[in-house]
């Protein structure tokens, strides 16, 4: 099962981190991938200082924003 999570710590929280677990939940719906695919917030990752939201893909920390969520989840899910 793929392993995914977003951070909801106050500064990915002010970056728009809501806007991409929208975005992530919505795909997931959409692509019928609730078996596959376990999607979770979490608190701070410890990467504040990185542009964007932090959100862990199988344990490996990557920086994006809401408007890229639509794009890395076609790359790195589908």
């Amino acid at each position: 099962m793929t392993e995914i999570r977003v951070c909801i710590g106050t500064s990915c929280h002010l970056k728009g981190s809501y806007n991409v677990l929208q975005t992530f939940q919505q795909l997931i719906e959409e692509h019928r991938m609730h078996g596959k695919v376990d999607l979770r917030a979490s608190f701070c990752m410890k990467n504040c200082n990185q542009p964007g939201v932090t959100v862990s893909l199988n344990g490996e920390k990557y920086n994006i924003t809401a408007e890229k969520a639509y794009a890395f989840f076609k790359e790195n899910l589908l």
